[in-house]
């Protein structure tokens, strides 16, 4: 089985291998995405600044994929013992997708959706 810290080094050399090493950008925060002026409905890139360095990015595309949520597992969690295996929750979601898919005019759903941590010794995970 292969657990969340495991997980994502094993995607990367998926994703360097099938696009090429120079093609990957790294520490890359994306804050802005760019409309198609073309299609208003269309994204065609996006726009961020390196974490680690003084420097500024704009990337076009002919598709831009907003996965900025569910990373869940992805780190080894906080939590200990029996506990470690029912952690579920990313607690480092920021909403910072929501935004910027609103902010391009995309239609979101599922914000009725409420998160109530159920909380027990060492972790905690959903309820009901």
């Amino acid at each position: 089985m292969i657990h969340g810290e495991s997980y994502k080094p094993i995607i990367a050399e998926a994703a360097k291998m099938a696009v090429g090493e120079e093609n990957i950008y790294e520490r890359v925060f994306i804050f802005e995405l760019l409309k198609d002026k073309n299609d208003p409905n269309a994204v065609a890139g996006a726009v961020g600044f390196s974490v680690r360095e003084p420097k500024f990015y704009v990337f076009k595309a002919k598709a831009v994929p907003l996965a900025t949520g569910g990373a869940t597992l992805l780190f080894r969690p906080r939590s200990t013992g029996e506990a470690a295996g029912r952690t579920w929750y990313a607690i480092f979601d920021t909403g910072s997708g929501d935004y910027m898919g609103l902010k391009a005019g995309a239609m979101l759903t599922q914000f009725e959706h409420r998160f109530i941590p159920f909380r027990f010794k060492d972790g905690y995970g959903p309820v009901g």
